[in-house]
């Protein structure tokens, strides 16, 4: 399994995309703010980004990152241990 943070922003939208809807159905998942969330998936990171590519255009931006040990940072205690549990080095 691989842990990734996907974190999107989409622009001048007048129809937004489901993409939080296609993320919940589709991957484990911990939210990390308004459009980023920690994923743990046996994908690659380019196959998770061709799981949303279909609802993105030209002025979308949407990254898949992957994500290791060490991080730091703060949030509610229901996503660090998401994240306790998931990562590792």
């Amino acid at each position: 399994m691989a842990i990734f943070v996907v974190t999107y922003d989409l622009n001048k939208e007048s129809k937004r995309p489901d993409i939080t809807g296609l993320l919940h159905k589709s991957f484990s998942y911990a939210q990390l703010s308004e459009s980023s969330y920690a994923i743990d998936t046996t994908l690659t990171a380019e196959a998770v980004y061709k799981v949303f590519l279909p609802l993105l255009d030209g002025n979308d931006s949407l990254y898949v990152i992957t994500l290791k040990r060490l991080y730091y940072g703060q949030g509610l205690a229901v996503v660090n241990e998401w994240l306790e549990k998931r990562l590792t080095y």
